[in-house]
C-alpha cells in the first residue's frame, strides 16, 4: 500500500518507519525543514532504540521518504495517518489541538478522491466528529473523506517493538464494515494476523482509550509511591512490598515501580487532559482519584528534596550536588516533565551548585536548563561532591562500583530515588544511603 504519516516526531517517525518495515510504501510529512532533511538521511532527530537502523534501511531502498509538501501528501496515496503533537495549553490543562487541526486544513484541499484520514493524535474525546466537519468543509472529495481513529500506545524507548508488535490494535470508526475499515485492516494485515487482540470500535471510544490507559498506567504507579510514603513512616520495605502485590494476579507486579514518579511527554499531559475533559462533561466526581495520582507524583520530586535538605544540615547554599540522569526515564533522551531535572532545578533554586550526568540527554538539558553544571562522565561529575542523587535509572549508573566512586566524593551520601542501586553494597563500600520508601 501507499500511506503518509503526517507529523513526524516520536510517533510519526517511528510509525512510518514500521508502516515501511511491514511492506508499504510511506511518505513522511512534518513542516520542519531540518527535520525532513535528516530524516531522509536514514537518521532520527532524537534518540529512540532500533529506530536509526529502520530509517536508514528504508530511505535508502525508496520505500521510505519525508517531505514537507501537503500537496504532495495529498496525490501519493489514500490513506493518511495523522500523527502531530497535542500538547496542553498553556492557559489550562486542555489539549492544544492546534496543531492538529492545522495539519487537517493543510492536507484537505488536496483530498480530491476517496480517502481516509486516520488520526493517531491523543485527543479529549469528542474531537472526531471535528475533524469530519474540517474535511466536509475543505476537502473537494467532501465525505467521501473518511476519519478513522488509531490510537498509538508506544513507551519511548520501545517504540519500534510497540508498533511491529503490539498489545492490540484499536480502531474507531463513525460506522463500522466502511471502506475506511477495510483500509485499515489492509494496512495492518501483518500485525492482525500475527494474532493481534484488535478491537473495532467507535470514534468515541477510541478516542479514550489512550487517556484512559495512561491514566490507569499514572495511577498505579502514584498508588505504589504512596505506599512508599507509608513505608518510609513505617519503617517498611516498599520494594518487597511491590513484589508482594505483583504476585496477585489480579494486580500484577508489571509497571508498578517505586520511585521518582512519572513524566515524559505523555503520562502528565495525558492524565491532566483526560481529568480536564472529564470536567468539560460533568464527570467530575468520576476522576477525583486521579487528580490524587497527580499529587502523589508531585510529591515524589518535593520528598528528594527535602530528603537533600536533610543529609545537607538543611540548607544547600555552596553545597555540590551531582545527579545521575536528565531524561524522564532510561533509553531515550525525551527530558519533557523529566522528574530528574525538576529536582535539579529545585536544589539550584535553593543554592546548590549542580551537575548532571545523562548518557544521552544532555545535549536537550542544557538548551532547556543552561543555568546548571554537567559532565559526560558521571564519575567525573562526582568530583568533591557533597551528595550524589540517583535520578534517572540508567543501567549503567548500577554497573559503577561505588568502593571506585568512594575515592573521588566529597562525602559519601547517595540518595537513590529509582530503588536500582544495589543498596548493600554501597554501604558495604561505606556510604550512607537512602532510598524511597525503605528504612
Amino acid at each position: 500500500m501507499k500511506m503518509t504519516v503526517i507529523g513526524c516526531g516520536y510517533l510519526g517517525a517511528t510509525h512510518a518507519a514500521c508502516m515501511a518495515e511491514l511492506g508499504h510504501e510511506v511518505l513522511g510529512v512534518d513542516c520542519d525543514t531540518d527535520k525532513v532533511r535528516t530524516l531522509n538521511s536514514g537518521r532520527a532527530p532524537f534518540h529512540e532504540h532500533g529506530l536509526d537502523a529502520l530509517l536508514s534501511e528504508h530511505t535508502a531502498s525508496g520505500r521510505l521518504k519525508f517531505t514537507s509538501s501537503y500537496s504532495e501528501a495529498a496525490g501519493f496515496a489514500d490513506l493518511h495517518f495523522i500523527g502531530v503533537g497535542t500538547p496542553l495549553r498553556s492557559d489550562s490543562d486542555a489539549y492544544d489541538l492546534t496543531h492538529l487541526f492545522d495539519a487537517i486544513r493543510c492536507l484537505a484541499p488536496g483530498l480530491t478522491h476517496r480517502s481516509v484520514v486516520a488520526v493517531k493524535s491523543t485527543v479529549p474525546v469528542g474531537t472526531a466528529p471535528r475533524i469530519a466537519e474540517l474535511l466536509r468543509a475543505h476537502a473537494p472529495a467532501g465525505e467521501f473523506a473518511e476519519v478513522a481513529w488509531n490510537p498509538e500506545f508506544l513507551r519511548e524507548s520501545f517504540a519500534v517493538e510497540d508498533t511491529l508488535r503490539p498489545d492490540r490494535l484499536v480502531l474507531g470508526f463513525r460506522t463500522s464494515h466502511s471502506r475506511a475499515e477495510a483500509l485499515l485492516r489492509q494496512a495492518f494485515e501483518k500485525i492482525i494476523e500475527s494474532g493481534t487482540p484488535t478491537i473495532v470500535t467507535d470514534w468515541a471510544t477510541a478516542e479514550l482509550a489512550k487517556g484512559a490507559a495512561n491514566s490507569y498506567l499514572s495511577t498505579k504507579i502514584s498508588f505504589v509511591n504512596a505506599m512508599a510514603e507509608v513505608c518510609e513512616a513505617s519503617g517498611a520495605d516498599v520494594v518487597q512490598l511491590a513484589d508482594i502485590l505483583g504476585h496477585d494476579r489480579r494486580i500484577g507486579r508489571h509497571g508498578m515501580h517505586p520511585g521518582l514518579g512519572f513524566g515524559g511527554g505523555c503520562l502528565p499531559k495525558d492524565l491532566a487532559g483526560f481529568i480536564h475533559r472529564a470536567d468539560e462533561l460533568g464527570a467530575r466526581p468520576a476522576v477525583g482519584m486521579l487528580r490524587e495520582a497527580e499529587l502523589v507524583n508531585a510529591r515524589r520530586r518535593r520528598r528528594v528534596v527535602d530528603l537533600a535538605q536533610e543529609e545537607l544540615g538543611g540548607d544547600l547554599r555552596g553545597k555540590r550536588i551531582t545527579i545521575w540522569g536528565a531524561a524522564f526515564k532510561p533509553g531515550t533522551d525525551d527530558i519533557r516533565n523529566s522528574p530528574a531535572l525538576a529536582v535539579a532545578q529545585s536544589l539550584h533554586n535553593l543554592g546548590a551548585a549542580v551537575t548532571v550526568s545523562d548518557p544521552k540527554a544532555l545535549d536537550n538539558a542544557r538548551k532547556l536548563h543552561p543555568e546548571l553544571d554537567y559532565a559526560d562522565d558521571p564519575i567525573a561529575a562526582a568530583v568533591d561532591a557533597d551528595l550524589l542523587l540517583h535520578l534517572t535509572e540508567w543501567h549503567h549508573f548500577a554497573a559503577i562500583a561505588p568502593t571506585r566512586l568512594a575515592s573521588c566524593a566529597g562525602a559519601l551520601k547517595v540518595i537513590d530515588a529509582r530503588g536500582t542501586l544495589d543498596t548493600e553494597q554501597w554501604r558495604e563500600a561505606g556510604w550512607i544511603i537512602r532510598s524511597l520508601g525503605r528504612a
